[in-house]
């Protein structure tokens, strides 16, 4: 019924909705010409999504999605599920080697960190929920890290699941030799092991 809609807010939402696209980034014209808006209005469209995270400007002007729909995504039960076994695995990584440990998510084309733990030091690699990049292969979920070093271990997933990797990352001048690879192979170890499902569920 028509006094149950608030203009307002279905914009806000078909912006939103541009972003379902496979392209990550958009000018501001590209979002006028997927959504119809005027640019004006888009601007102050986007400057509240900005304000509640739902929207970020990167430093090329063009805007992405923010952190707050992958944090709301992250309250399905499925994934609740999997953060309840992994995340302590994880915290427990970035304790011991004092660096990011992660678990990434590889889809064909692009990577997501789907969960983090990050090290009490000031110079890490900042890695948050929802950061994507592009990757040119399946068996190397890897970003380009200047001046830093990332290491990443496959977990066993199902043929139609997505692939999912555990990592370190810091600073390459603190990676040693071997050691990282050991961390990420003992936290897969405790993982995959038949009882950990049942010692980490809530």
């Amino acid at each position: 019924m028509a006094q149950d809609r608030v203009e307002a807010v279905e914009r806000a939402l078909t912006v939103l909705e541009a972003f379902d696209s496979p392209q990550e980034a958009f000018t501001l014209a590209e979002l006028a010409e997927a959504t119809g808006f005027y640019k004006s209005t888009l601007l102050r469209l986007l400057g509240s999504l900005s304000r509640y995270d739902y929207v970020q400007r990167g430093g090329d002007g063009r805007w992405r999605l923010g952190h707050s729909p992958v944090r709301l995504a992250r309250r399905h039960a499925p994934t609740r599920h999997l953060a309840a076994r992994v995340q302590p695995l994880l915290d427990r990584l970035a304790t011991d080697t004092g660096e990011t440990a992660a678990l990434l998510e590889a889809h064909p084309g692009d990577v997501e960190c789907r969960l983090v733990a990050l090290p009490g030091a000031a110079l890490r690699h900042d890695l948050h929920p929802g950061s994507r990049w592009s990757t040119t292969t399946d068996d190397d979920p890897r970003p380009v890290l200047p001046g830093g070093y990332m290491e990443c271990l496959a977990l066993t997933t199902g043929p139609d699941e997505p692939r999912l990797w555990l990592s370190l990352s810091g600073p390459v001048g603190r990676h040693p030799r071997g050691a990282w690879r050991r961390a990420l192979e003992a936290a897969r170890s405790r993982l995959e092991a038949p009882q950990a499902e049942e010692e980490t569920s809530p």
